[in-house]
């Protein structure tokens, strides 16, 4: 997400034990993919299945199922992203939804550790390669049109996500470390902010106290002065009746295996839930998202490390999380376990 595309260490991959073994693993084992991938965005069209993905453009892979093979068979833009701003060439993060007979892609623009960053949609009449118009800036912060309002002037307009709620309305997510996760919502055209945001902007995901100090020589577009939030990576998906906003939280890559951050630090996959896509979304305890709340749902276990950059899709024999994670700390690939729903909550299988 915000610092590195894959979860690379300093020597060569081998079989090792988990760095902090449990006597009893809590989570189950992943389904285990040979796709190498980072912060992934699935959907299933037919018989095929259509990740996106950083790179050049944003890559297209398409496969008959989730376990592959998976196969490259293009990208999303044909040229750099029209955004002048960030790394155009390889936006980060895309999530691409289906809404009627048209694909989005929403993707993000912007440089390591800074929130000088802008969210771009893209637009098409088929999910894979060919026929994509990018139609440009949706929102930004640190610098430029609209970066002056709120909730830009503190957020980081990156890991873009978007749901269209039951009632029709669509809601874009955003947002990393600095103040969290915030939601605006669009218009019916699905590629422009519908109101003003200075109202209808809502902080989903927070934290009060930072967990990690500030960076040496912060400033208020690159290393954050408060110290750093490591929340990132939201996504909404719908399980009648509630929604259900997951989130990453803690180091999500450039693993040193000798220093390795503590056990829980690293990433780990959150969720909370609400009657409504506005929120306010709550853990199993109650607490508020907003407030520091988070129930963890899948983390590191036997050679699965720092799980995130999820996703859920919906499919006939239920919903699936899918995610990156690291094998062995080596690059992200991909994984993913079938939900179960117990009193509401969702519990990987």
């Amino acid at each position: 997400m915000l610092t590195a595309l894959f979860c690379l260490v300093t020597w060569a991959p081998q079989q090792t034990p988990h760095p902090h073994p449990q006597p009893e693993d809590p989570f189950p084992p992943t389904h285990a993919t040979d796709f190498k991938i980072h912060d992934p965005s699935i959907i299933h069209v037919d018989d095929t299945y259509y990740s996106y993905s950083v790179g050049k453009h944003i890559l297209i892979h398409q496969a008959p199922s989730l376990d592959g093979p998976w196969k490259r068979t293009g990208a999303v833009l044909d040229a750099d992203s029209v955004i002048p701003k960030g790394d155009r060439k390889a936006p980060w993060a895309p999530q691409t939804i289906r809404h009627g007979d048209t694909y989005y892609c929403f993707y993000a623009v912007s440089h390591s550790g800074c929130r000088d960053s802008a969210i771009g949609v893209a637009t098409s009449k088929s999910p894979g390669l060919g026929g994509w118009t990018d139609h440009g800036l949706l929102v930004q912060s640190g610098t430029g049109r609209g970066s002056g309002e709120h909730p830009f002037t503190s957020s980081n307009t990156i890991d873009p996500s978007v749901i269209v709620a039951e009632d029709g309305q669509g809601y874009l997510m955003f947002g990393s470390f600095w103040s969290g996760i915030w939601q605006v919502p669009l218009d019916e055209t699905l590629i422009s902010v519908a109101v003003d945001t200075r109202s209808e902007a809502r902080q989903l995901v927070y934290m009060e106290k930072a967990p990690l100090p500030a960076s040496k020589n912060p400033n208020p577009l690159c290393r954050e002065p408060s110290g750093a939030r490591p929340i990132e990576g939201s996504f909404v998906s719908y399980h009648e009746p509630w929604y259900y906003l997951w989130f990453s939280y803690g180091k999500c890559c450039k693993f040193d295996t000798k220093k390795l951050p503590p056990p829980g630090r690293e990433y780990s996959i959150r969720v909370g839930r609400s009657k409504s896509p506005r929120g306010p979304f709550v853990d199993k305890q109650g607490r508020d998202l907003a407030n520091g709340g988070g129930e963890i749902v899948y983390a590191s276990n036997r050679e699965v490390y720092a799980p995130g950059g999820q996703g859920v899709l919906t499919e006939k024999s239920g919903d699936i999380l899918y995610y990156h994670y690291c094998y062995e700390f080596w690059n992200a690939r991909l994984g993913y376990n079938p939900l179960k729903y117990v009193d509401g909550w969702p519990v990987p299988q």
